[in-house]
């Protein structure tokens, strides 16, 4: 396709043809097929990627190095009571210059964006290398059949990403104002303590599982997992759940159940948690003779992407383009860079995060459209400075 006959693609438009699309996720309701449409017509090769329930794509456009690869998601988190907003969720209204929708800002927005800033690189000539997009739609979800399984394919293939861009609404308080170079970890745990049921007045006939876990929680609570790592704040365990579920006011419970969660930095691993948590546990079912068992979720450890080329050329050409020099943060939680960071250096930026998974979801028009000038710049830049 030459340039001349490159469409431009209209960001705004684009944004609201997906957002009509109700993709809550595992459900895709034909999102990944406006994107397809979009990419085909710019000349992207487009594979879909299906594992389980979950719609994937990789799109790439040339076989040159370097591959510049823009990743995100069209799956969205659910609406909330639909009466609460002020027009319909999917409906993709712009009132006085404000696109309302779910999906506008997470990340909806951001993938029109990157797309109308490819269709204006390429109709200028400006990309000597190839252009891809990797695009889940279980980001919101459990995230196990989507990105993660769509680089651990590519991998196995031999395919080379050499940097990404993911377009989660990384901005804090106005477009550019932080990009996200780092993210920690995240680990979840069930306990559960196996206890003997029995009448409250008669405790030598029973074994108490609560007080058990009630030990076992406070002194994984009381522990300083460590006092943080550059970039990074300290790692915090929390407490989200205890249940034990007795209606009886004279009833020892026959178990106790807890749930926690890790946000950790660098210092840790996954694996080497996990294995703290367990040998705590052992030293709780010795001294209490209950059972104590525990399982763990880790759905990703934490990484970062260090200072270099590829961070100076975003933050340059968000400069460049806006007047604003990004801060680089690992704040916030989790996204799919988690997965990407195995096959190449990743960042994330995006439009302003404020009214993400809210009711009433929206982003201005002009910010939408300010994006994408940031994206054309970021383009540029890296394959000039490539």
């Amino acid at each position: 396709m030459s340039a001349a006959s490159t469409p431009v693609i209209d960001p705004v438009a684009l944004t609201r043809d997906l957002i009509r699309k109700p993709s809550v996720t595992p459900a895709d309701e034909g999102a990944m097929d406006v994107l397809e449409r979009a990419l085909t017509a710019l000349g992207f090769h487009c594979r879909r990627m299906k594992f389980e329930n979950i719609e994937n794509l990789y799109a790439r456009r040339g076989t040159t190095s370097p591959n510049l690869c823009f990743a995100g998601h069209t799956d969205v988190v659910p609406t909330g009571s639909t009466e609460a907003w002020s027009s319909g969720p999917f409906e993709a209204e712009v009132r006085d210059g404000i696109l309302y929708g779910r999906g506008a800002v997470d990340m909806k927005g951001g993938i029109a964006a990157w797309v109308a800033a490819v269709s204006h690189s390429l109709a200028a000539s400006e990309v000597p290398g190839s252009l891809s997009f990797l695009i889940t739609g279980d980001e919101e979800g459990p995230a196990l059949h989507g990105t993660k399984r769509v680089v651990e394919t590519l991998m196995a293939e031999g395919e080379v990403i050499d940097a990404c861009i993911v377009g989660e609404p990384s901005s804090s308080q106005v477009l550019g104002d932080m990009i996200k170079v780092g993210r920690r970890g995240s680990l979840n745990t069930w306990i559960t303590v196996q206890g003997k049921q029995g009448h409250v007045a008669y405790p030598d006939r029973a074994a108490n599982p609560a007080p058990v876990l009630a030990k076992l929680l406070a002194a994984l609570d009381a522990h300083t997992l460590d006092e943080g790592y550059p970039e990074f704040p300290p790692s915090n365990l929390e407490i989200t759940t205890i249940d034990i579920g007795n209606p009886a006011t004279n009833v020892i419970p026959a178990e106790a159940k807890a749930r926690l969660n890790i946000r950790f930095n660098p210092t840790h691993t996954g694996d080497e948690l996990m294995a703290w948590l367990n040998a705590m546990a052992g030293e709780a079912q010795a001294a209490s003779g209950l059972q104590i068992t525990l399982e763990h979720l880790c759905s990703g450890n934490a990484f970062l992407t260090g200072p270099g080329p590829f961070i100076d050329g975003v933050q340059d050409a968000v400069e460049a383009t806006i007047g604003r020099r990004p801060v680089a943060s690992t704040t916030g939680g989790t996204s799919d860079a988690r997965f990407i960071r195995a096959m190449c250096p990743v960042l994330e930026l995006g439009l302003v995060g404020q009214t993400m998974h809210q009711i009433d979801e929206r982003v201005p028009v002009a910010e939408i459209e300010a994006l994408t000038g940031v994206y054309r710049t970021v383009i540029r830049t890296y394959f000039d400075r490539a």
